[in-house]
């Protein structure tokens, strides 16, 4: 019995530290390989709104256009598209 408590506290934190270094790499490789270089992005998500489970509306902006879609199981549908509002930011 004792045997089994030694080995549960001492491969318990490993596994959690071997799941943390994994989330942390990929998080590092994201960045690296995930987009376009420059920090610059084409495609920006404003914000998501979920309608079902299986339902959600999305407005994306993209070269100074934000256009509403809608996503689901059988793919996007556009539903509207108007010019991009200017990003106010306020002091707290």
């Amino acid at each position: 019995m004792g045997w089994y408590i030694l080995k549960l506290f001492l491969l318990l934190p490993l596994i959690g530290g071997m799941i943390w270094g994994s989330l942390k790499l990929t998080q590092r490789l994201q960045g690296k390989f995930g987009g376009p270089q420059g920090g610059t992005r084409a495609v920006r998500i404003v914000e998501t709104t979920m309608l079902s489970p299986t339902m959600r509306l999305a407005v994306i902006e993209f070269h100074g256009r934000e256009i509403l879609v809608s996503t689901s199981r059988n793919g996007l549908t556009r539903l509207a598209e108007a010019p991009a509002r200017e990003v106010v930011e306020t002091a707290a």
